[in-house]
């Protein structure tokens, strides 16, 4: 295929981990590649600030990393070399109950399941066999609709991640067991009645049975620097402080790849695309939205439930019925007074994120689509529910609600971090029915965000699977699968 000269072989818009993977993934093909980023400072959803009082260290949006740390692609990289470390909580994920008692996620298996009381033998029949199969199938669970390299592993999956998560709650018999798969489930961020939710908690169980729900020392930022850092090494460039509104900023180039949801692209690129696909990306949905707070905290969190001391996640919500009326409501453009509250406590782990004896604290809860309603107090009361005497050691937070989180991140349209809806309807066709997923109606444009297979995470599958398809198409290079 003969190639336009042109001042860069491929341009990716967006520097989050999606575009930074994207990025990558093509300068180490030998191509000359330049990313630009509207901020100041790449990361997308990793970027790490002071954000109450001087020392402390908030992640702004994303906190923990089972799916960075254990990623496909970003596994492959000497991200290390390049500051990245990992630390690992002593417990993955707690979530307590009225009772002073809490179900947890470890490492093991065995242990996980012998905390479940009469649901020991269940949990560990849905999840023994999947773990030994993680590593051969994650790369499939994570990316488009293909055939996979393992089709019998990957049917064994599907058979369970397909369902409902309420169906997978109810294989369960005890409030632990019910609890911490609901609580899992949540991450989905729509009703657990929907079908597939069940993978999002399968896919988070397994990556703490294989690897852990690793913490970025210093701040999630230090993954999206030793991205940058590892691109550039290889020779590419980045521009910061370049937004992006219409293809005409650009220089030329054989490819664009934007990390950006479909709102975006038609506004930067409409006029290029198809009526068909126009038409696709104007009913493309978006999910619910967050409201978000960090807190500068003068001691850990007086979890009452011994096991959330050593927890880097917390998942807030009390039983698997509170959960899924939570999520319901969310869905139906409702508020709720005990929302399910997705909560971090990094600095339990990680020294650097705040001064010497002092602690920080990171949560969210799901809203309806751009909601500006501050649920900084009923936040606080469900942390104080199961944490009495929580509030007497805040002495710092912060809090954005879901159009804030816009306003910060442009591709968070309502509040929603996912990237658009993740349910069955637009889990592999995000964002267009179409033969590849990542290709847009315009020869050389490609869509290569959360807005695409596999979804929203940390992961850079998307940006990984939207390079290895404009790499085939424009430059006739096939990159073996990770």
């Amino acid at each position: 295929m003969k190639l336009n000269k042109c001042d860069y072989d491929a341009i990716i818009v967006g520097a989050g981990p999606n575009g930074l993977a994207a990025a990558i993934l093509m300068q180490q093909q030998g191509l000359k590649v330049l990313i630009v980023e509207a901020k100041s400072t790449v990361g997308g959803g990793l970027r790490t600030a002071e954000l109450t009082l001087p020392g402390f260290k908030h992640d702004i949006c994303s906190a923990i990393h089972p799916l960075a740390f254990k990623s496909p692609f970003l596994k492959t990289l000497p991200l290390h070399n390049f500051g990245l470390k990992y630390v690992m909580p002593h417990i993955d994920a707690a979530h307590p109950f009225d009772d002073g008692t809490c179900a947890v996620l470890k490492r093991s298996v065995a242990e996980t399941a012998a905390l479940l009381g009469d649901d020991e033998q269940a949990y560990k029949a849905l999840i023994s066999s999947l773990v030994k199969s993680w590593p051969l199938i994650a790369s499939d669970v994570l990316g488009p609709l293909k055939l996979p390299n393992h089709p019998f592993k990957m049917a064994e999956f599907g058979l369970v991640g397909l369902q409902s998560a309420t169906m997978l709650i109810n294989k369960f018999k005890t409030t632990h067991g019910q609890g911490l798969i609901a609580g899992m489930a949540a991450h989905a961020i729509q009703p657990l009645q929907n079908p597939a939710t069940a993978a999002v908690a399968l896919v988070l169980l397994l990556t703490g049975h294989t690897g852990g729900w690793a913490i970025p020392q210093g701040g999630s930022q230090s993954i999206a620097d030793a991205l940058a850092a590892y691109f550039c090494s290889l020779g590419g460039e980045i521009q910061i402080n370049f937004y992006v509104s219409s293809l005409k900023q650009l220089p030329s180039a054989n490819a664009v790849l934007f990390d950006v949801t479909p709102q975006q692209m038609l506004q930067i690129a409409g006029y290029r695309f198809s009526s068909l696909y126009k038409w696709q990306l104007e009913k493309y949905r978006y999910g619910d939205g967050v409201f978000k707070i960090d807190w500068a905290l003068d001691a850990p969190i007086p979890f009452t439930a011994s096991n959330c001391l050593s927890a880097g996640t917390i998942h807030l919500g009390g039983t698997a019925a509170e959960i899924i009326a939570a999520e319901q409501a969310s869905a139906k453009g409702q508020h709720t007074d005990r929302p399910y509250v997705l909560l971090a406590q990094q600095s339990i782990f990680d020294e650097s994120r705040a001064p010497q004896g002092k602690h920080t604290g990171w949560a969210y809860c799901h809203v309806p689509n751009g909601s500006t309603k501050n649920m900084t107090d009923i936040i606080e009361s469900q942390v104080e529910r199961f944490a009495p005497g929580f509030k007497e050691r805040i002495i710092g937070r912060h809090t954005m609600n879901a159009v804030q989180m816009q306003d910060y991140n442009a591709n968070y349209i309502g509040g929603d971090i996912n990237g658009g809806r993740l349910d069955l309807t637009q889990l592999f066709t995000r964002p267009a029915l179409r033969f590849s997923p990542y290709r847009t109606s315009a020869k050389g444009l490609y869509i290569c965000s959360s807005s695409t297979p596999p979804g929203g995470g940390v992961h850079g599958m998307c940006g990984y699977y939207a390079a290895k398809r404009a790499l085939r198409d424009v430059f006739n290079l096939r990159i073996q699968r990770v």
